[in-house]
Formats: structure tokens, sequence, C-alpha cells
């Protein structure tokens, strides 16, 4: 896969004070190694900002994916901040109904596609992710991406009129955090993940 981060992200992180890092983005930091260590949806993203990479500790992602994207930008913009418990679209942001079309539309059918239209499989890939359930669409749940970015993925079964369709929800927060292309990356990186992983 073609680098995707700046190497100018990785110089802007080193310059940085690791204690605030850590502070905000609630990470830890590696004083031997200089490294950070952030959880993202359950896998350890590893950063080493002078070497300019980007490891997953289980080897679970490639480590130039949309979500070592996000993970730079997490460390480099988050702000200390919790989450509002207010869900929204992308396209409730501000600039979001003209941003997330075309080339920026979310690819959600990747997850719908791969959820084969069972109830079943959908919930199986909540539970495998350890997804908090919602009272939404025909099945949703809530995860984890970092201490302080909550999501929502919601789903509603095809039938003979309307084709499965996922959704990926976002706590208000969010755009405190991040301008609308990283909340893109972040957006493609769990379609690319929750894609992938669902249960057959």
């Amino acid at each position: 896969m073609t680098e995707i981060i700046n190497p100018k992200h990785y110089d802007e992180l080193a310059k940085l004070d690791p204690a605030d890092v850590c502070k905000r983005a609630v990470c830890i930091y590696d004083d031997l190694n200089n490294c950070y260590t952030l959880n993202v949806l359950g896998s350890d993203y590893v950063i080493y900002p002078k070497k300019q990479t980007i490891e997953c500790a289980d080897h679970s992602d490639p480590p130039k994916d949309f979500l070592s994207l996000f993970a730079i930008h997490y460390l480099l913009t988050c702000v200390e901040t919790s989450p509002s418990g207010k869900w929204i679209s992308e396209k409730d942001m501000v600039g979001g109904v003209t941003f997330f079309r075309g080339p920026h539309e979310i690819p959600t059918a990747l997850i719908s596609d791969n959820v084969n239209n069972s109830l079943e499989q959908f919930n199986a890939l909540g539970q495998k992710f350890n997804g908090q359930k919602l009272d939404m669409g025909d099945a949703a749940f809530s995860f984890k991406v970092t201490e302080r970015i909550p999501m929502a993925l919601l789903y509603w079964q095809g039938d003979e009129d309307f084709p499965a369709e996922a959704k990926i929800l976002y706590d208000s927060s969010l755009p405190k955090h991040f301008a609308l292309d990283i909340v893109y990356a972040l957006a493609v990186g769990l379609c690319e993940k929750f894609g992938k992983s669902f249960v057959a």
C-alpha cells in the first residue's frame, strides 16, 4: 500500500512533549524506544516519530492503513475533552454535506456486502469488537475507537425493495479533534477493518 502519511506529521509529533500527548490522547510513551502506543479499536498501534514508522503490535493490520493515518493525527490534534454522548452523521458536521460525497463518500458497502444480509453475522461482528448494543436500526453497536473517540455502527437488513445498509455515526465531539479529511480517513479505516473482519 502506498504511504499515506506525510513525513512532516512524524516530524511534528517528534517535537511535541510526550507527557502532554499522553494526557490528551490517553496513550503510553516508551522513553527507551521513543514510541507511543495507542489502542485503536482493540489493536495497539505503535508509533515511532523519529523512525517515521507505525506498527500494529499484534500484526493484525497493515502498517500503512487509514487507521494508521487516523492514529498519528489523533496524537497530534486530539483535545482533552469527554465525548458528548450525542450521535451525529458525517453530514451533520460543518461542511460535511458537500465534503462527504463523490470521492469522499463513506464506503459502508464494505460492511453491508460482507455481512450477507444476516443479523446473526452483524451481531457476531459487534461482539468480536466488544461492541455495546444500541437500540437503533435493525441492529447496532457502539464501539470505543480510542478513549476519547466513540462511534456507532448501524445495520438494516435488505428486502426486495431496499438493499442492506450499514451506517456509521460519530460522537458530536469528533469535529473538535479533527478536520473532515481525517474524519474520512477514520471512517474508511473502520469500514475496511469491519468489512474484512465479519464472522462467516
